[in-house]
């Protein structure tokens, strides 16, 4: 099972549970915990090969990763912790999985707070990908990852984020990272099939108005499924919102997690 932190909140029965990126770790929801806790149980996730997950080994983990087998992850700590239903928070990649796992248990999500939210690869972060999988056995992937995060969050006001993932990243091994960079060969069909279907599960996006890679094809998502979907913008903002700005964030969330109870 991959590791998890618990927060109780002995006064509530309704659960938080965040869900970090790829190269990140539980630890970037630190801007988070005790505003969520005052309120909700908070449950954090190390994704495999992550945080304290990275020397837990299964065999299942030595297999092509795949979005459900990672998404199963996370319902086998829920399953564990007896957690009927609960509210996911989740940042970047960590977006897909929540959604993974709410097409595949939607009765287990109460709603999905989709930070940073990827809906679709621009040409931008097709030429990204194309790139990682032309050099993922040539050069170190700290090299790669570098890149990656100064292409998606370019600004002098993105730093912050930007080195926090790479700190984070610097814990992984090489071949973790390839095994998650793998699994762009299946994001377009999945991320496809998110756009067309609309989920009857309440949904938040909290977006940056500085993450060009990946806003406008939220926008489109979120006219398109308005039925549950709501857009939430914060100004002078990239990829990483949580981070950047987390008192805007967290009255975002809290605000909307409490009108879904």
């Amino acid at each position: 099972m991959i590791n998890y932190t618990l927060y109780k909140n002995e006064n509530s029965d309704q659960w938080v549970t965040f869900v970090h990126g790829a190269g990140g770790s539980s630890s970037i929801w630190f801007k988070q915990i005790r505003d969520f806790q005052k309120t909700y149980n908070v449950l954090l996730l190390d994704l495999r090969g992550h945080g304290d997950s990275k020397t837990i080994i299964k065999k299942s983990f030595l297999k092509k990763y795949t979005f459900k087998s990672i998404a199963n992850d996370i319902l086998e700590v829920i399953d564990h912790l007896k957690i009927e239903k609960s509210h996911f928070v989740g940042i970047s990649l960590g977006t897909i999985l929540i959604r993974q796992l709410a097409e595949m248990h939607p009765e287990r999500v109460q709603s999905m707070i989709m930070g940073g939210a990827i809906l679709k690869m621009n040409f931008r972060s097709q030429i990204l990908m194309k790139l990682g999988n032309t050099f993922k056995y040539v050069l170190p992937y700290l090299v790669l990852y570098r890149f990656f995060a100064f292409v998606i969050m370019p600004k002098r006001s993105h730093k912050q984020s930007r080195l926090l993932f790479i700190n984070e990243a610097k814990k992984l091994y090489q071949k973790e990272f390839i095994k998650w960079f793998k699994l762009t060969a299946e994001i377009n069909p999945v991320l496809k099939w998110f756009r067309q279907v609309e989920l009857n599960i309440p949904t938040l996006y909290v977006m940056g108005e500085e993450d060009y890679m990946f806003l406008p094809s939220v926008r489109q998502v979120v006219e398109k499924h308005y039925k549950s979907s709501k857009l939430f913008v914060i100004e002078q903002c990239g990829h990483v919102v949580n981070v950047e700005q987390p008192v805007i964030f967290n009255t975002a969330v809290l605000t909307f997690i409490s009108l879904t109870k």
